[in-house]
């Protein structure tokens, strides 16, 4: 069918939308908070517009359109030896992951608040650990897979972007200063993922839905993984976040290392 065929050669172009301002992005507080967690500077987000309608089964075609697109190379930015530098060789494949991203609270986030990692005060419970001398019950919950907290979260709620976003901020960059209470994470994730994300409301039922589809994605040139680095690592991301109905796609990336000490 022609339909099928059109559909099936399908390839997208994209534009920056240089006025699209991601709030997290200009705020004080938080760009303090990326500042004592060691990710300023290398924490960042950049929306382009696309030209064809996405379909979720099209996503490995579109973040490979994405990262072949010349608009979208001549303003990306990669890491190495610690600058950023442009992407110098041409994108050969990419590797794609749907993330799920369903929620619209911060509800997810309520087993925290009984579990035994917090004080009634909101600051978190520290722990010994044999490599990190400062650690909380927190990050044992988020990292260490044998730790009792581990399974206060199961596999779903941990595969959500809202997770996902909660995690790398607790984490941190390199030479993370580490909050003593909960608050900064819950409310800088909340942040983000409310810049981030894209949602409808039902005009009969009210509810309201995310209508993104979310892709974690990693870009291969001649020499192997290229984007969003050469290394492997949990805290150097990409995420394309599409919102199908703008026909908008956010780039939302951290490269890990140490991040910038001025605002």
């Amino acid at each position: 069918m022609a339909g099928d065929k059109c559909d099936f050669e399908q390839t997208f172009s994209f534009c920056p939308l240089p006025s699209k301002k991601f709030s997290f992005l200009q705020d004080r507080e938080t760009l303090e908070l990326f500042m004592k967690w060691s990710m300023l500077g290398r924490i960042s987000a950049q929306t382009y517009s696309f030209d064809q309608c996405f379909y979720p089964y099209s996503s490995d075609k579109f973040a490979l359109s994405f990262f072949r697109d010349p608009n979208v190379v001549s303003s990306l930015r990669k890491t190495e030896a610690g600058a950023w530098v442009p992407l110098d060789k041409p994108i050969v494949s990419v590797a794609v992951e749907p993330v799920p991203c369903t929620k619209v609270s911060m509800e997810l986030f309520d087993p925290i608040y009984s579990c035994g990692i917090l004080r009634p005060s909101g600051h978190l419970v520290k722990c010994l650990h044999d490599v990190y001398p400062d650690y909380d019950e927190l990050r044992q919950m988020l990292q260490e897979e044998d730790s009792e907290q581990y399974r206060v979260f199961g596999r779903e709620e941990r595969a959500e972007l809202l997770f996902r976003l909660f995690k790398h901020l607790c984490v941190g960059g390199e030479l993370c200063q580490y909050e003593d209470t909960i608050e900064p994470y819950i409310s800088t994730t909340k942040k983000i993922y409310r810049d981030l994300i894209s949602v409808q409301k039902d005009p009969e039922t009210k509810k309201i839905s995310v209508v993104s589809t979310v892709l974690k994605v990693c870009a291969y040139d001649e020499s192997g993984r290229c984007y969003p680095g050469r290394r492997e690592e949990d805290q150097t991301f990409a995420y394309l976040i599409v919102d199908p109905f703008k026909r908008h796609v956010t780039l939302f990336y951290h490269s890990y290392g140490v991040g910038t000490f001025t605002l």
